[in-house]
């Protein structure tokens, strides 16, 4: 009987020293707080906004009134949920169908026939163009005059 041969992964991962990937820690905390930070400072500009246009209007959405059965805020959270509901259940929906489609019973058989329907990328080893720029000017400089080059 044959021995069943042990796949390679296609892109190995080196091993990481302690140093980098503490690196990798606080690079990753540092963006998820300029994100969490850039959507607080969003939210509360657009609210501010809202409040400055009609604060009459404004204040009986938070507070509430008699022609107003529900809160602007119970009304956001609300459409919140359902819009969150709606993304999991449609994203869940759709992979789920694209599964069942390739006929896959595994993750290696999803990935072989999805890699049979795309296009294979070919390699860029070594690079036929430019890897290094001097700052953003020089990228955005190299790019305006990239398709001018192979013509």
């Amino acid at each position: 009987m044959e021995q069943p041969t042990e796949s390679k992964p296609a892109f190995p991962r080196p091993e990481m020293s302690d140093e980098e990937r503490k690196f990798r820690y606080r690079a990753s905390a540092f963006l998820a707080g300029v994100a969490g930070i850039a959507a607080v400072a969003g939210f509360s500009k657009t609210i501010m906004t809202a409040k400055k246009s009609d604060p009459q209007f404004f204040e009986r959405g938070v507070q509430g009134s008699i022609a107003m059965q529900e809160t602007g805020a119970s009304l956001a959270m609300r459409a919140l949920g359902w819009g969150t509901l709606y993304a999991f259940l449609g994203t869940g929906t759709i992979c789920y169908g694209i599964w069942k489609l390739t006929g896959a019973t595994n993750m290696k058989e999803f990935r072989e026939s999805i890699g049979n329907i795309f296009p294979k990328i070919p390699k860029n080893d070594p690079p036929r163009s430019r890897t290094e720029f001097d700052g953003l000017s020089d990228l955005m400089r190299y790019l305006s005059t990239w398709d001018r080059k192979d013509k």
